[in-house]
């Protein structure tokens, strides 16, 4: 009997692994089902839900060239057409966001911008076309990168002088 892949067939364990059980199908041939094919909810343990010498009803679920036969017992269950449509229970609507959230990510924000872009009409532009100006106290963005450039050159610096003599690196005294 030749084994084509959506026939469904009764077999018996012979061997259980930890990623699956063999099952001999008629004739000496043996299938594999996987641990994600033999039920629907999550399996653990392969011994909480088949012993050896089990009779079970497989679906062939794909044939190898070199000759591999993929099994599911899930499949091979026949589930009423209202489950099979519906794999998950329906979501519950989100909440809806508080008023800080939605002026944050929506552009309702003080510098008039798309989320954290701050638009994309043209560099220091709010999405009106004018000129942007920070606020008064508030450092640009210019100067906030000009001051990490700085103090991360300042660490890399200090980082190099402290590890070099330690290890022996380039133009460290050696003893």
């Amino acid at each position: 009997m030749a084994i084509e892949v959506g026939t469904k067939l009764e077999g018996k364990v012979t061997g259980i692994t930890h990623f699956g059980a063999f099952v001999d199908l008629s004739g000496g041939v043996t299938g594999l089902v996987h641990i994600s094919e033999i039920a629907d909810n999550y399996v653990k343990d392969v011994n909480d839900h088949l012993k050896l010498n089990d009779q079970v009803t497989v679906k062939v679920i794909n044939v190898d060239k070199d000759g591999k036969i993929g099994l599911s017992i899930k499949q091979a269950v026949d589930k009423p057409v209202e489950q099979q449509t519906q794999s998950r229970p329906p979501r519950a609507p989100r909440p809806e966001r508080s008023g800080g959230d939605r002026e944050r990510f929506s552009g309702g924000g003080p510098s008039g911008g798309q989320g954290r872009g701050g638009g994309g009409g043209g560099f220091n532009r709010d999405r009106g076309g004018r000129s942007f100006k920070p606020a008064a106290g508030k450092p640009s963005f210019e100067d906030k990168m000009s001051r990490f450039l700085k103090d991360s050159e300042e660490r890399i610096s200090s980082l190099k002088k402290n590890t070099e003599g330690k290890r022996g690196g380039r133009g460290a005294k050696r003893v």
